[in-house]
């Protein structure tokens, strides 16, 4: 879903518990084994490299396994979904399905009613086309690994919604872009770029309190030592919140998950229920510090200047494309100008092939962001041990140590080493601090 959003901003810029005595089992048995595993750190004179090893090895040699496996494939997901992707384009333009939709819509008087329609007709069959992948890769592959809790009719509802999010937004966006190249012809691209990045950060915005909800139920933490720290924590650090709110992601997964999403009014501090029910206090506040740095660090702004540059080059590059191909196929495939809205099939497929290229950048554009945050947690909530102990339960679904040019080009993190690497440097140059 997430990829899908993302091509059409483009186009202008995711098991409960049975009982409270489970869950309060559950967490008792992490705070004795985050205390077991602190206390063997710092048994011995201390070594980063050492500690570092020592976290890495609570994995069992079938969990890393598992975990290797399963965020290995993920490499190649990206490429069947490109192609996927591709072969989608070509249904639309060989077939000359695009012309078909076209033709009806071409009854409307007003252009850009006509696009709207044929946008929300083409986001509709694209969703049908791209069902099949969407079920192996959201549902049954997810199950495959454990790391899912939905059932197939709850998984459905959650795509209906995303569904319905992209029809509205979508179509929306679509429209502006192509009045962007009916007007600003040969320099579309820039004002295409422009209207990615207004609706990205108005989805931002909006995210919070609009669209959040619609797959989760935000409700404040009770009152307690917890919400306490963490709403203090926040205020040191500048952080205009005045409660903090839990999700009950566990409907979704086990993942532990927490963010400070939105910015100015909407800004929010977020932590799913796994989070309170796997992990410790310190734990936590780790995990707080890390998503508080986002905030502090102004990566949303920074985000959206780095995602401006980063869309002028890939419209551009689009733009160059579009123009190759139609001045080859354009008659094949029944496109007369970019401004035609039946070149939309192959203008996704451009998009699609360049976003694929471009993947290593875009991901070392927000590995770097994560990177500041995970410092930022550090000196912030102080509990490198904590973090550690998340960072290794992280590794349910991302592979934990990958060699150095593999986290290069398919990470949009640091990996589980080099993140426990920093938390314990970090520890060792505060041991005094440290309990």
């Amino acid at each position: 879903m997430k990829k899908a959003i993302f091509l059409l901003f483009v186009l202008c810029g995711m098991i409960s518990l049975n009982t409270q005595a489970q869950a309060s089992d559950t967490a008792q048995a992490a705070a004795v084994d985050s205390a077991k595993l602190t206390s063997a750190v710092q048994a011995a004179p201390f070594n980063v490299d050492s500690a570092t090893e020592h976290w890495l090895n609570t994995l069992t040699p079938a969990q890393r396994a598992k975990s290797d496996a399963y965020f290995e494939g993920g490499y190649w997901l990206l490429l069947w979904n490109t192609l996927y992707a591709v072969l989608i384009g070509a249904i639309f333009l060989l077939t000359g399905l695009s012309g078909r939709i076209k033709k009806p819509v071409s009854r409307f008087g007003n252009v850009n009613v006509q696009n709207l329609f044929y946008g929300v007709i083409y986001i509709l069959l694209s969703w049908v086309l791209l069902f099949p992948m969407n079920v192996y890769q959201g549902y049954c592959r997810e199950h495959k690994y454990a790391l899912s809790n939905l059932s197939f009719g709850a998984w459905l509802q959650e795509d209906l919604i995303g569904l319905a999010i992209m029809t509205v937004f979508g179509s929306i966006i679509l429209v502006l872009v192509y009045i962007a190249m009916r007007r600003a012809e040969k320099r579309w691209w820039l004002w295409g770029a422009g209207i990615c990045i207004a609706f990205g950060a108005f989805a931002a915005f909006i995210a919070p309190v609009w669209l959040s909800p619609l797959f989760n139920k935000y409700q404040p933490l009770a009152e307690g030592r917890l919400k306490t720290e963490i709403l203090s924590l926040a205020r040191a650090n500048s952080i205009p919140a005045e409660n903090v709110y839990q999700f009950d992601a566990s409907k979704q997964s086990d993942r532990v998950s927490a963010n400070v999403s939105g910015f100015g009014s909407t800004t929010r501090i977020s932590l799913n229920d796994n989070l309170l029910r796997r992990c410790t206090p310190a734990e936590i506040k780790g995990v707080m510090g890390h998503e508080m740095g986002h905030y502090v660090m102004n990566h949303v702004y920074k985000g959206l200047l780095e995602t401006a540059v980063f869309l002028v080059i890939l419209f551009a590059l689009v733009n160059f494309l579009f123009q190759l191909m139609l001045s080859k196929y354009g008659h094949r495939f029944g496109i007369k100008s970019i401004a035609d809205i039946a070149g939309l099939p192959l203008l996704v497929v451009l998009f699609t092939i360049v976003s694929f290229v471009f993947t290593p950048v875009s991901n070392t554009m927000v590995r770097t962001q994560e990177t500041e945050a995970d410092m930022f947690g550090l000196n912030a909530a102080r509990e490198p041990d904590g973090e550690a102990h998340v960072d290794m339960m992280l590794s349910e679904y991302r592979k934990i140590d990958p060699a150095y040019w593999e986290e290069v080009i398919f990470y949009d993190h640091p990996s589980g080493r080099n993140r426990v690497h920093m938390a314990m440097q970090w520890k060792a140059e505060h041991l005094k601090d440290c309990k």
